[in-house]
């Protein structure tokens, strides 16, 4: 049997205008240090964001969430956060901030495989 690692992942939120507070589970972010993992998976999903009251721009949000992907890649094109630990990507990408793209509270857990769990919570919180 393999050992169980400690991990931590919030939910990554669109939220079209932020005084209504409501908001779309896009994506989820994990970090596991024991197993050097950092990543995340998103979809914007056409329909639901529809749902909103107000227009949403498609390639922002995009843009929006592929930066997420590079700052966890940890290369340059995650600019200054991305050469950071993984650690404190993770961090700073799970910090508490008032725009449209958000994320939850971090929540931790025990697993085996990361990349596993990833797809897990995926299907979970966000399909």
């Amino acid at each position: 049997m393999q050992e169980k690692n400690l991990f931590e992942y919030a939910v990554i939120r669109v939220v079209p205008r932020v005084e209504r507070e409501e908001f779309l589970n896009v994506g989820v972010i994990v970090f596991c240090s024991a197993q050097g993992f950092l990543q995340t998976r998103f979809e914007l999903n056409e329909e639901r964001l529809r749902a909103f009251s107000c227009p949403v721009d498609r390639e922002e949000l995009t843009e929006r969430l592929q930066a997420f992907e590079r700052i966890c890649e940890g290369r340059a094109t995650g600019g200054t956060i991305g050469q950071l630990s993984r650690a404190e990507r993770f961090r700073w990408l799970t910090a508490a901030r008032s725009t449209v793209v958000q994320t939850s509270a971090v929540h931790p857990g025990l697993c085996e495989n990361a990349a596993e769990t990833l797809t897990r919570l995926y299907a979970q919180l966000v399909q």
